[in-house]
């Protein structure tokens, strides 16, 4: 059971990246994914979560409006489209799952490895 993070880079402020989040090894059926992200220095934190259906998200107040959480459920594969992109979201992003919405929200079950993004100024 694996969630397999990619699409990190180095991008320059105003510029787009999307991330994507592939399950293998388990259909994760029923379960809620999310983006988590750590900048260096500091804590781990939410970016955005969507259920298993795909009816409902949520964000991060700091990335409302610019970031984008999709699902495939076909691919078993979660996005996560960031524009306008500042050098403040510089962190590594890993992806996460967890059958409970609020878990997802604060401290899923399951983590995948990290893809760091780099935005410059």
């Amino acid at each position: 059971v694996q969630l397999q993070a990619s699409g990190g880079g180095l991008v320059q402020a105003g510029g787009s990246l999307r991330l994507s989040c592939a399950a293998s090894g388990s259909t994760f059926r029923g379960y809620a994914r999310g983006w988590f992200r750590q900048a260096p220095g500091k804590e781990r934190e939410f970016v955005a979560a969507i259920t298993w259906s795909g009816g409902t998200t949520n964000y991060a107040d700091s990335v409302k409006g610019r970031f984008a959480i999709s699902r495939d459920s076909s691919k078993n594969t979660v996005y996560l489209q960031m524009n306008s992109l500042k050098p403040e979201d510089t962190a590594v992003y890993y992806c996460a799952a967890d059958p409970r919405w609020i878990a997802i929200l604060t401290d899923p079950r399951k983590w995948g490895q990290g893809t760091l993004v780099t935005v410059s100024s």
